[in-house]
């Protein structure tokens, strides 16, 4: 416990100190790969898991059990600290959020998100009082845990574009005692603007899920603190594949694997380094965003 307990402080003073960039992994080879570029540190991604497991991103499809399995193995693959897509819970009642969040801290992760989506798609978004004593529950579990709780306002992402209403239901979980604020799908930078200047906590944005892409310092100057990548990593690793087995399929070529990472340089990310390591320059290209062949 106190290595978690320093992994949470770390990833509490990470929202107080300006922006962060929190990547997501889907498995504990991806993490480790993401851990060698100097990130500070990870998030688990729900849908990144579920297409590796060649399922649909959906509450019929995964349960917590699997959820946390994944999450742990996240967490026991690099030092860094690890929050977690926690989908909506795992359940309506809130009392179902407060025992998935223990049931998360138990596995070393020291923060996770919790929706307010149903799972519904004829009643997509919880009732408001609904949807507040949820995240209540949840953050009085975690008042006693090195747990950071992320409150997700899901209109936008299940057709209902309501700024006036995310920012209430925003506003409200914080009241209800969430540490992190997060509404995924928000349209532009004025809407992301908005919302940090009528919130009272750290608030965390996507990248990566709909265009237009905004870069990290456009994030940061709108007043985010946190960003993060949801399934969008998974996806283009998934868009990578599939280019090049089309190029086998179509052209019997093979000139995808100029692009491939050396065996080498995986062996190298996947070998975890002893705890407080220097990183070396070898292991931290100048450019994270530089490819290597």
């Amino acid at each position: 416990m106190d290595d978690q307990i320093r992994k949470f402080e770390r990833f509490r003073a990470l929202h107080l100190s300006g922006v962060f960039v929190a990547p997501n992994p889907w498995d504990a080879g991806s993490a480790r790969l993401l851990a060698s570029l100097g990130f500070p540190t990870l998030a688990t991604t729900s849908a990144g898991y579920a297409f590796s497991r060649g399922k649909l991103d959906s509450r019929a499809a995964l349960d917590r059990d699997e959820i946390l399995r994944n999450a742990a193995q996240i967490v026991a693959a690099t030092d860094l600290p690890v929050t977690a897509d926690l989908e909506n819970g795992f359940g309506d009642a809130p009392r179902i959020c407060a025992d998935t969040l223990r049931m998360a801290c138990a596995v070393g992760l020291v923060g996770g998100s919790v929706e307010d989506a149903t799972g519904d798609p004829d009643a997509p978004i919880y009732e408001t009082s609904l949807a507040v004593e949820r995240i209540r529950a949840a953050a009085e579990a975690a008042s006693d845990l090195p747990f950071l709780l992320t409150a997700r306002a899901e209109n936008y992402l299940w057709g209902r574009p309501d700024l006036t209403d995310t920012i209430r239901r925003l506003q409200a979980f914080s009241e209800a005692g969430a540490h992190v604020l997060y509404a995924p799908g928000l349209p532009d930078l004025q809407a992301i603007r908005t919302v940090c200047a009528e919130v009272d906590k750290p608030v965390n944005v996507v990248a990566g899920l709909v265009p237009p892409h905004h870069t990290v310092a456009q994030l940061a100057k709108a007043g985010v603190r946190r960003i993060s990548t949801g399934g969008s990593l998974a996806r283009a690793a998934l868009g990578a594949l599939m280019r090049a087995a089309e190029e086998i399929a179509l052209h019997g070529s093979f000139d995808y694997a100029q692009h491939a990472l050396p065996t080498p340089v995986i062996e190298g990310m996947m070998a975890p380094k002893p705890p407080d390591a220097p990183m070396q320059n070898k292991d931290r290209p100048d450019d994270p965003g530089s490819s290597q062949s």
